[in-house]
């Protein structure tokens, strides 16, 4: 639900106040880019949807009704961008820079834990990755955002029904692909 801050920062960004547009920008622009990330797997192509997420709800943001929440209507922007960007240049990325991997804690107690976490976390993302567009994004939404499914459905213009079939088919396909030790080590306090 939005705050009354936010509204008023709505109806004058609706009215072509762009300066209301900049704080609106700014509650979201982590929560967008942190979504565009996970969709891309590369931090230069999150810049890229992150940038072309908000330029795009600038242009239509007179056309914004108010049913959804705002943080909705830009994650659905997100969505499009991004996989429209991963059908466009067919690139998928999952490598040892791949950036949805965590960074080890400093002091981490077990360097060969950490270094097998990492390992672990990287073929989830390669996992991920395999999955259809539909079945990625929905899990991204649903435990990496942990969205609610009346919010994904609304993101993806699907009903809730849908959206619980598609975590459930990702969580069945991904435990066929991830080996049992990786989900286990990624699993581990």
């Amino acid at each position: 639900m939005a705050t009354l801050e936010e509204q008023q920062s709505l109806e004058r960004a609706r009215n072509g106040d762009r300066a209301a547009f900049g704080v609106l920008m700014r509650q979201h622009q982590r929560r967008v880019h942190r979504l565009a990330l996970q969709l891309t797997g590369s931090a230069g192509d999150a810049d890229d949807v992150t940038q072309e997420t908000f330029l795009r709800a600038f242009r239509a943001i007179h056309r914004f009704d108010g049913r959804a929440d705002l943080f909705t209507w830009l994650y659905r922007i997100c969505v499009n961008v991004a996989l429209n960007l991963r059908r466009q240049s067919k690139r998928v990325t999952a490598d040892l820079d791949d950036p949805r991997v965590p960074e080890p804690v400093d002091g981490a107690a077990d360097p060969a834990l950490t270094a097998e976490r990492a390992s672990g976390y990287r073929a989830l993302a390669r996992a991920l990755d395999s999955l259809s567009e539909s079945l990625r994004t929905t899990m991204v939404l649903a435990c990496v955002e942990q969205l609610p499914y009346k919010d994904i459905a609304e993101v993806l213009g699907c009903s809730e029904g849908t959206v619980a079939w598609r975590v459930h088919e990702a969580r069945r396909k991904l435990r066929e692909i991830i080996p049992a030790d990786v989900l286990a080590a990624l699993e581990e306090p």
